[in-house]
């Protein structure tokens, strides 16, 4: 599904994440004032404070990875359809089975 608008820049993000740190202000509050999604902004904090090993989950190195070697898998996946396609009508063809 695309994306209605483009991902916010790191910086952006960086600063949303100090103001809600260090503002002491809600997480509700800062989202408004900077016209983004409370839960957006919400994630962003979670995130930051994993990656800091302040809290328990997969740092975002690890995330970037994961979707890498899973787009990695899908298309090796689809090779391997397309060659053993390519084989079985190739069989068919010289009349071998």
């Amino acid at each position: 599904m695309p994306r209605t608008r483009p991902p916010y820049p790191p910086e952006f993000r960086r600063e949303a994440v100090w103001l809600v740190h260090y503002s002491g202000r809600p997480t509700s509050e800062a989202a408004r004032e900077l016209g983004v999604s409370a839960e957006s902004l919400r994630k962003w904090v979670e995130q930051t404070e994993i990656d800091a090993g302040e809290r328990e989950g997969s740092i975002t190195d690890e995330r970037e990875e994961l979707g890498r070697l899973r787009r990695e898998n899908r298309v090796l996946k689809q090779e391997k359809d397309v060659q053993r396609k390519a084989a079985a009508s190739f069989t068919r063809e010289d009349g071998i089975r």
